[in-house]
């Protein structure tokens, strides 16, 4: 396998993470926290090594080929993981770098899961970069690739198939390249809005921008200790729920809306699924909190709302303890790490598509077997569903629910209880952050052991490249040719 063209799409990654550097080096120059240099260094050593990469392997074919797309974005997001933890670590916010590096792959993978013990009183920088390693990851610093790498030269298709997230898009435009400057575009908007109404609703222009980036990604970062339940505001809460809410909806349904109006969601099989689900599971753990928890209907439902939707957006973000809540809503918050959000989607986790085609195939094979001689073809909006997206879907699933067993094992192997070790393995597998038991909203990932860390890092990146970009790369066949 011809590694140079590789190396050459690397180093422009490396440069584009270098640039966005320049948005928290100004936030710490005007905060004078004290991470100024730490950052600068970061983006010195960052761009010196991407121009270093871009240099030396820019000459020659750069056409990818299929295995060299999964490479790539294999490398990248192993990459942006390291030299995103630079400023993490040359700040001195981390003893170590595993922790380091673990805040920073969870930053890009919009997981959401923290190693700070305390959060409020970090530099302004570190905790922008924190945040914007969110915005980055959400729609994929690989799609911000596709729109760019072309005019270099270098075709982005390889890399469009290999992005697990991004995979799964309808492309509604002719070329790969078009499609990712208007999610891109649509992103930056749906940011920007978010952000002017935060300000409206008495969120100050730094914090807005924090939450606006944790939002959209369904990342979770929060500049306070108690996420979102610091401001302890009805208008705040409600304006992230919404944008949460959308951040996990399939993005070209956004750019269609524009054009086509409400029906664009509404025809939408996957929609109507991932509205449903949220809605009941949000009926249910009202319900049990105002029967076994709070005194009132209307506080019940609007933490029943928020803890819902952040949960199942994969989100992450807390307005309460919900560790502390019934087992019946705790199990239902649970059981709604594995639903998730749609594909197309800065959600993580399984998503509601593939739900949606396991369901169909279950019902098909409950009546083969009542009528063993018929042809029955699973459908989605009127288009058959073709054997190999099904295969595709069901090998997945199996493979997302072995990797969750097996981290959850190994946690607790290594000492982690029981409910922190499987929800630990739920929510980094599935991008969500926060889980239960030691592991709640006010709690943080501090306490798992060295190596319980690195189990949770593959977690965390095999659930963001959906699990076969990684996997693949360990099979001979691969290498072979």
């Amino acid at each position: 396998m011809r590694i140079r063209p590789v190396l050459y799409i690397i180093g422009v990654i490396n440069i584009f993470v270098a640039l966005f550097m320049l948005a928290p080096l100004a936030v710490s120059v005007i905060f004078k926290d004290g991470d100024t240099n730490a950052i600068l260094w970061s983006l010195l050593i960052t761009a010196a090594c991407g121009l270093g990469l871009y240099l030396i392997f820019r000459s020659g074919p750069t056409e990818l080929n299929h295995r060299q797309g999964f490479l790539v974005v294999a490398i990248a997001w192993l990459d942006i993981g390291f030299f995103g933890a630079l400023p993490f670590f040359f700040s001195g916010v981390f003893d170590t770098f595993v922790d380091a590096y673990f805040e920073s792959v969870s930053g890009f993978t919009t997981t959401g899961a923290s190693v700070l013990t305390s959060i409020a009183g970090q530099p302004h920088g570190i905790l922008f970069w924190r945040s914007m390693t969110h915005w980055l990851g959400g729609m994929g610093i690989v799609v911000l690739s596709l729109a760019i790498l072309p005019l270099l030269g270098v075709g982005g298709m390889q890399l469009y198939k290999a992005e697990g997230s991004i995979a799964s898009v309808d492309k509604f435009v002719p070329r790969v390249t078009e499609m990712a400057k208007i999610l891109w575009l649509v992103y930056m908007v749906m940011s920007f809005v978010m952000v002017v109404f935060l300000l409206m609703g008495g969120m100050g222009l730094y914090d807005a921008f924090i939450h606006a980036f944790g939002t959209l990604s369904t990342g979770g970062f929060s500049n306070q200790d108690m996420s979102v339940g610091h401001y302890n505001s009805v208008i705040i809460e409600t304006i992230i729920v919404v944008f949460m809410f959308l951040g996990a909806t399939n993005f070209t349904l956004h750019y269609q809306f524009y054009h086509k109006g409400l029906g664009a969601y509404v025809r939408n099989r996957e929609f109507r699924l991932y509205f449903f689900l949220v809605i009941s599971a949000i009926i249910l753990v009202t319900l049990n909190l105002r029967l076994a928890f709070y005194d009132s209907i209307s506080q019940s439902f609007r933490y029943a709302v928020f803890q819902v939707v952040s949960i199942h957006t994969t989100t992450g973000f807390s307005s309460v303890d919900f560790a502390r809540w019934p087992a019946l809503s705790q199990l239902i918050l649970f059981m709604t790490m594995f639903l998730n959000g749609s594909a197309g989607s800065t959600s993580g986790g399984i998503k509601c598509m593939r739900i949606l085609i396991l369901a169909k195939s279950v019902r098909r094979e409950i009546y083969r077997l009542i009528h063993p001689r018929a042809v029955i073809h699973i459908k989605l909006g009127g288009t058959v569903v073709s054997p190999e997206v099904v295969n595709g879907v069901v090998g997945f699933t199996f493979l997302y629910m072995l990797i969750f067993a097996v981290a959850a094992l190994i946690l607790a192997a290594l000492g982690v209880d029981f409910v922190s070790a499987i929800t630990a393995s739920a929510t980094t597998i599935g991008g969500i952050g926060p889980g239960l038991s030691a592991l709640g909203p006010d709690s943080n990932y501090s306490a798992i052991p060295f190596l319980g860390k690195w189990i949770l890092i593959l977690n965390m990146l095999m659930g963001r490249l959906e699990i076969y970009t990684l996997i693949i790369l360990f099979t001979p066949t691969f290498w072979r040719g």
